[in-house]
């Protein structure tokens, strides 16, 4: 492992990890939400840790946030995934695009421990998110939301949601894709009528995560809480997704991470373990084994620190590095997490150990998030100079060229 035991968010997040460890299968079994990590990450600094300063937040950078998140998940993925949320993604585009009054709105919540909920997959626009039929009709000083979001991190325990929706102007001209923030909190009795929780899904891994579907009907948005990116509607989509670099780097951290604590486990399990009178790691093909997952884990990491540390012109990372990182980390993550399992044999394939938790939680990362294969495309796209269309008419035009 690199040596960067001189950052401070970094060794507060490494005293967390021990900390979250034993309560990872709880969360995992009772596919309840962790409220008490959440506590613990909101009294050490680290939610909201990438939030401005003159907003109660610590200013961090997004490389101090993926140090933070290598610890946390390779002990608890969920509270890996806790922290990329709130300091990636949609918290940064508020930061970066609202208004100085939408910061200071959406700044203490995170802070106090809200995980941002991003909306922009409905269960008929996944990877092509620009087909999303949400609309938000413009009346008077208000915006009018319908519509529905599926597979929606952290639904129904989120307290801010960034919802992506089509704005209808009052003629009835599509202007665009905006986001829009609501703010969702039952139990301090803020319910917006027309914002409905409509159910769970029930996950393979991180089970302590809600993945909700979400319903808007004749929902009410105050001017003020509209996001207005400086290129406008048009292409203010573009620019509020640019945002959503960061929040991939983040993702794909967590699969790092999740690779990284797979591989302690084996090495531990190979020093302990005995076979034909001698232990596991004098054999030279698990040796080799454990050789290839440590390198994928270490490139991984150096491709993501990468990423971290690029900057578009936007100030997020910079697209390619972002997806490049993003698909080879998650992807890399799944064999070596699988090949812990298989150093483990039968007993990595039961709940005696974590690394069966570990290989359904990994599993998730090549598909949220932007999939293995949009990334892939988006890397080829900027190495032979082609602009992918983001909509069915754009493929359209694209054959008949």
């Amino acid at each position: 492992m690199l040596d960067q035991t001189q950052n401070p968010y970094q060794m507060i997040a490494r005293e967390l990890a021990q900390q979250f460890a034993p309560r990872a299968a709880v969360w995992d079994e009772t596919r309840e939400y962790c409220w008490e990590n959440v506590r613990d990450l909101a009294d050490a600094g680290l939610m909201g840790m990438t939030i401005p300063e003159r907003f109660g937040g610590r200013g961090a950078s997004f490389y101090d946030t993926v140090l933070v998140i290598e610890e946390l998940a390779r002990t608890c993925t969920l509270s890996a995934r806790i922290v990329v949320e709130a300091n990636m993604g949609g918290i940064s585009a508020v930061m970066a695009f609202g208004s100085d009054a939408q910061r200071a709105f959406a700044a203490p919540l995170v802070l106090a421990g809200d995980k941002p909920a991003i909306c922009i997959t409905e269960p008929r626009a996944g990877s092509a998110a620009t087909e999303m039929q949400t609309t938000a009709q413009r009346a008077g000083g208000k915006y009018i939301l319908n519509g529905s979001k599926h597979w929606i991190t952290g639904g129904g325990v989120s307290k801010l949601y960034v919802i992506f929706a089509r704005v209808i102007a009052e003629d009835g001209t599509d202007e665009g894709i905006t986001g829009f923030i609501v703010h969702y909190d039952p139990e301090a009795g803020i319910t917006p009528e027309g914002f409905e929780v409509v159910r769970r899904e029930r996950t393979m891994g991180l089970c302590g995560m809600p993945e909700a579907e979400l319903r808007f009907t004749n929902l009410e948005v105050e001017e003020r809480f509209v996001l207005k990116p400086p290129s406008g509607f048009k292409r203010g989509f573009a620019d509020l997704m640019s945002a959503y670099n960061s929040q991939r780097v983040g993702a794909g951290t967590v699969a790092m991470g999740i690779a990284a604590g797979a591989l302690d486990h084996a090495k531990r399990y190979l020093r302990e373990r005995q076979q034909f009178g001698r232990p596991l790691q004098e054999f030279q093909g698990l040796q080799w084994m454990l050789a290839d997952m440590d390198t994928a884990v270490h490139a991984s990491r150096l491709m993501l620190h990468e990423a971290a540390q690029s900057r578009s012109h936007l100030g997020f990372p910079d697209i390619v590095m972002a997806a490049r990182a993003k698909a080879f980390a998650s992807e890399a993550a799944i064999r070596v997490v699988s090949d812990a399992l298989q150093i483990f044999g039968a007993r990595g394939y039961g709940a005696c150990e974590p690394i069966e938790r570990m290989y359904r939680d990994v599993r998730m990362f090549t598909i949220g998030g932007g999939t293995a294969q949009i990334l892939k495309t988006q890397v080829a796209g900027a190495l032979l100079g082609i602009k992918t269309p983001q909509t069915r008419d754009g493929y359209l035009k694209l054959a008949q060229q």
